[in-house]
């Protein structure tokens, strides 16, 4: 690896060092091209760099990684991913969280199948106006699949950037100001190999807590190293507190061993996704939501409650479970045969919920 000089600093060399560094501690995923085989002349794939970024979004590696693997095995194209049924797919994303995202997936890989042949048009115009794909998303995949230089800034480049250049506005007023100093740095040659470079050093080297500075390759011209002011970055505004929600849920199984389940409508918090049937969810200063049970029955009220937090709230749910009979004709929901419900295709809230039944 090249050592980074004072010399290298004042010439505006860091792509190139970045590169260099890149060469020899690029992660391996199973969604890249390392970059001794990119240099050789293999490409990327649009379709696995355009599933990893949608997944990745609000992710982590670590969690990525099988639901991939999971999904390229079902559907190794976006063809393939176009035609399947909504259901499943929503089942192989349940538990990954963020829910619009799969059905932005399915979406976005129906026109690129319908629209485009199959194929991604390697174009950020292009892309930018497929379902589903941002700023981010778009750049990522004209940057890594297409190798178009676009600038890729997520929460481990921002961080790289604010130290590098010793930004103190917090985020997110900072993120144009980080923006333009990533643009700054993107180069023509190897844009692709250099956006997961740059995310990389901020995944391995430039954590958010005691990063690795000794071994950088941007020790050297790092602005906030020189200052002690690292570990103090990227500032953030104080976030506010999550307010808490509470609810019910309906927990019903037939005497065949049927779940009464229904899937949630398409748009809102967990749109899409198969679930128990319940109420509401309230502001918990307010009294706790029952709802309409979704069948006659003899309901009994479970101990204990189910706990989870989204982005925005926390939420707490009652459950109430009741044992029917093959005559019962359920309000809302259907029953789905023993033999064909999976806990695994619920969201977590609601596999939480199954769980605590016992």
């Amino acid at each position: 690896m090249r050592d980074t000089s004072p010399e290298d600093a004042r010439t505006g060399d860091l792509p190139l060092i970045l590169l260099d560094w890149y060469d020899s501690h690029a992660r391996a995923m199973p969604w890249r091209v390392p970059p001794g085989a990119r240099k050789a002349g293999q490409r990327p794939d649009a379709y696995r760099v355009w599933l990893s970024e949608v997944m990745l979004q609000q992710t982590t590696v670590a969690t990525v990684r099988d639901y991939f693997r999971r999904f390229v095995t079902r559907w190794p194209d976006v063809t393939a991913l176009a035609a399947a049924p909504d259901a499943e797919v929503m089942g192989e994303w349940a538990g990954l969280g963020y829910y619009a995202r799969a059905r932005n997936l399915l979406k976005c890989a129906r026109v690129v199948a319908e629209r485009h042949g199959g194929v991604f048009p390697a174009d950020h115009a292009a892309l930018l106006a497929l379902p589903g794909i941002g700023p981010y998303t778009a750049a990522a995949v004209a940057s890594i699949a297409f190798d178009l230089p676009f600038t890729v800034l997520d929460g481990n480049v921002e961080r790289v950037m604010a130290r590098l250049h010793d930004v103190h506005t917090p985020l997110p007023t900072a993120k144009p100001e980080l923006m333009a100093l990533a643009q700054a740095l993107t180069p023509v040659t190897r844009p692709g190999d250099y956006a997961q470079a740059v995310m990389d050093l901020g995944a391995t080297i430039c954590t958010p807590r005691s990063p690795a500075c000794g071994i950088c390759p941007w020790r050297t011209p790092c602005a906030a190293r020189r200052a002690g002011t690292a570990a103090d970055l990227p500032r953030k505004l104080p976030k506010k507190a999550k307010p808490t929600r509470h609810g019910t849920l309906y927990l019903a199984r037939r005497s065949d061993g049927a779940w009464l389940l229904e899937t949630r409508p398409d748009t809102g918090l967990l749109g899409g996704m198969l679930g128990w049937p319940g109420s509401d969810w309230l502001d918990a200063a307010e009294d706790r939501p029952v709802g309409t049970p979704p069948i006659k029955a003899d309901w009994q009220m479970l101990s204990g409650e189910v706990r989870h937090t989204f982005t925005h709230f926390h939420l707490m749910l009652s459950l109430r479970f009741a044992e029917v009979g093959m005559e019962a004709e359920p309000i809302r929901g259907a029953f789905l045969p023993s033999a064909s419900f999976r806990p695994s295709d619920l969201p977590t809230v609601m596999r939480k919920a199954f769980d605590l039944l016992g």
